[in-house]
Protein backbone atom coordinates (compact mmCIF):
# COMPACT_ATOMS: atom_id res chain seq x y z
CA UNK A 1 0.00 0.00 0.00
CA UNK A 2 2.93 2.44 0.87
CA UNK A 3 4.06 2.05 -3.01
CA UNK A 4 0.94 2.54 -4.67
CA UNK A 5 -0.80 5.37 -2.99
CA UNK A 6 2.57 7.53 -4.25
CA UNK A 7 1.65 6.56 -7.74
CA UNK A 8 -1.90 7.00 -7.61
CA UNK A 9 -1.52 10.26 -6.06
CA UNK A 10 0.89 11.44 -9.25
CA UNK A 11 -1.20 9.61 -11.89
CA UNK A 12 -3.92 11.39 -10.59
CA UNK A 13 -2.11 15.47 -10.42
CA UNK A 14 -0.79 14.07 -14.27
CA UNK A 15 -4.80 13.37 -15.07
CA UNK A 16 -5.71 16.38 -13.72
CA UNK A 17 -3.34 18.66 -14.60
CA UNK A 18 -3.84 17.28 -17.99
CA UNK A 19 -7.47 17.76 -17.83
CA UNK A 20 -7.31 21.74 -16.52
CA UNK A 21 -4.50 22.44 -19.34
CA UNK A 22 -6.86 20.82 -22.21
CA UNK A 23 -9.62 23.27 -20.63
CA UNK A 24 -7.98 26.18 -20.03
CA UNK A 25 -6.13 26.25 -23.78
CA UNK A 26 -7.26 29.07 -25.72
CA UNK A 27 -9.30 28.42 -28.92
CA UNK A 28 -6.42 27.76 -31.85
CA UNK A 29 -7.01 30.50 -34.35
CA UNK A 30 -8.71 29.61 -37.56
CA UNK A 31 -6.21 28.40 -40.27
CA UNK A 32 -6.50 30.74 -43.85
CA UNK A 33 -4.84 28.46 -46.51
CA UNK A 34 -2.50 30.74 -48.00
CA UNK A 35 0.24 30.69 -51.56
CA UNK A 36 3.51 29.73 -50.90
CA UNK A 37 5.46 32.54 -49.95
CA UNK A 38 2.85 34.85 -48.84
CA UNK A 39 2.66 36.81 -45.70
CA UNK A 40 0.39 36.02 -43.42
CA UNK A 41 -0.11 39.87 -41.94
CA UNK A 42 -2.84 41.42 -44.23
CA UNK A 43 -2.36 44.70 -45.04
CA UNK A 44 -5.30 47.09 -43.37
CA UNK A 45 -6.88 50.60 -44.47
CA UNK A 46 -5.48 53.36 -43.17
CA UNK A 47 -6.34 56.86 -43.64
CA UNK A 48 -5.84 58.63 -46.57
CA UNK A 49 -6.15 55.50 -49.14
CA UNK A 50 -2.95 54.17 -47.41
CA UNK A 51 -2.77 50.93 -45.86
CA UNK A 52 -1.01 49.52 -42.82
CA UNK A 53 1.67 46.90 -43.21
CA UNK A 54 2.68 45.36 -40.10
CA UNK A 55 6.06 43.76 -39.77
CA UNK A 56 5.87 40.08 -39.18
CA UNK A 57 7.09 40.38 -35.73
CA UNK A 58 8.07 42.25 -32.81
CA UNK A 59 10.94 44.51 -32.29
CA UNK A 60 13.29 43.85 -28.72
CA UNK A 61 14.92 46.72 -27.39
CA UNK A 62 17.20 46.26 -24.22
CA UNK A 63 17.70 49.26 -21.65
CA UNK A 64 20.30 49.35 -20.53
CA UNK A 65 22.07 51.27 -17.25
CA UNK A 66 25.90 51.13 -15.81
CA UNK A 67 26.61 48.25 -18.43
CA UNK A 68 23.84 45.98 -17.66
CA UNK A 69 20.42 45.27 -18.58
CA UNK A 70 17.41 46.85 -16.33
CA UNK A 71 14.85 46.36 -19.13
CA UNK A 72 13.48 44.94 -22.56
CA UNK A 73 10.95 47.03 -24.55
CA UNK A 74 9.11 44.85 -27.35
CA UNK A 75 7.73 46.42 -30.06
CA UNK A 76 5.40 45.97 -32.96
CA UNK A 77 5.24 48.27 -35.87
CA UNK A 78 3.09 48.95 -39.24
CA UNK A 79 4.17 50.98 -42.00
CA UNK A 80 1.64 53.36 -43.85
CA UNK A 81 1.64 52.59 -47.77
CA UNK A 82 0.26 53.06 -50.97
CA UNK A 83 -2.05 49.58 -51.55
CA UNK A 84 0.61 48.72 -54.63
CA UNK A 85 3.53 49.28 -52.25
CA UNK A 86 2.70 46.65 -49.72
CA UNK A 87 4.38 44.45 -51.70
CA UNK A 88 8.03 46.45 -51.54
CA UNK A 89 7.42 47.20 -47.60
CA UNK A 90 7.46 43.28 -47.25
CA UNK A 91 10.42 42.88 -49.80
CA UNK A 92 12.03 45.37 -47.77
CA UNK A 93 11.48 43.84 -44.43
CA UNK A 94 14.74 43.09 -43.46
CA UNK A 95 16.63 46.66 -44.05
CA UNK A 96 13.61 48.23 -42.34
CA UNK A 97 14.24 46.33 -39.49
CA UNK A 98 17.57 46.75 -39.09
CA UNK A 99 17.31 50.56 -39.99
CA UNK A 100 14.41 50.66 -37.24
CA UNK A 101 16.78 48.69 -34.66
CA UNK A 102 18.94 51.43 -35.02
CA UNK A 103 16.43 53.87 -34.34
CA UNK A 104 15.49 52.08 -31.28
CA UNK A 105 18.89 51.10 -30.00
CA UNK A 106 19.32 55.16 -30.04
CA UNK A 107 16.23 55.95 -28.78
CA UNK A 108 16.76 53.38 -25.42
CA UNK A 109 20.77 54.69 -25.07
CA UNK A 110 19.44 58.33 -24.98
CA UNK A 111 16.49 57.50 -22.19
CA UNK A 112 13.78 57.58 -24.10
CA UNK A 113 12.40 54.53 -23.06
CA UNK A 114 13.05 55.65 -19.03
CA UNK A 115 9.91 56.77 -17.09
CA UNK A 116 6.59 57.68 -18.21
CA UNK A 117 8.38 56.80 -21.93
CA UNK A 118 4.46 56.58 -23.97
CA UNK A 119 3.48 59.78 -23.27
CA UNK A 120 4.36 63.22 -25.03
CA UNK A 121 8.03 64.18 -26.77
CA UNK A 122 9.35 60.96 -26.07
CA UNK A 123 7.22 59.20 -28.40
CA UNK A 124 6.80 61.84 -30.74
CA UNK A 125 10.72 61.53 -31.69
CA UNK A 126 10.81 58.42 -31.81
CA UNK A 127 7.85 58.03 -34.03
CA UNK A 128 9.83 61.51 -36.18
CA UNK A 129 13.19 59.53 -36.32
CA UNK A 130 11.62 55.86 -37.56
CA UNK A 131 9.89 58.23 -40.09
CA UNK A 132 12.55 59.81 -41.11
CA UNK A 133 14.07 56.50 -41.87
CA UNK A 134 11.54 55.11 -43.31
CA UNK A 135 11.79 57.38 -46.31
CA UNK A 136 15.56 57.33 -46.30
CA UNK A 137 14.98 53.52 -47.22
CA UNK A 138 12.14 53.52 -49.11
CA UNK A 139 12.09 56.86 -50.69
CA UNK A 140 9.11 55.19 -52.83
CA UNK A 141 6.34 54.52 -53.10
CA UNK A 142 4.56 57.12 -51.02
CA UNK A 143 4.41 56.48 -47.54
CA UNK A 144 2.99 57.59 -44.46
CA UNK A 145 3.55 57.03 -40.78
CA UNK A 146 5.38 54.79 -38.58
CA UNK A 147 2.50 52.92 -36.46
CA UNK A 148 3.40 52.14 -33.03
CA UNK A 149 0.71 49.26 -32.91
CA UNK A 150 1.96 47.48 -29.45
CA UNK A 151 4.36 48.47 -26.79
CA UNK A 152 5.10 47.24 -23.58
CA UNK A 153 8.18 47.47 -21.17
CA UNK A 154 9.70 44.47 -19.01
CA UNK A 155 11.88 45.17 -16.34
CA UNK A 156 14.69 42.40 -15.59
Amino acid sequence: MKKILPLLLALTGLVVGIGAGLTLRPSPAPVAEEAAGEETAEPEESAAGFVAVPFAGPFVVPVFRDGATVALVVISLAVEVEPEGAEEVRAAEPKLRDGFLKVMFRHANSGGFDGDFTTGPKMDDLRAALRKTLRTLLPLPPTGAVLVTEIARQES
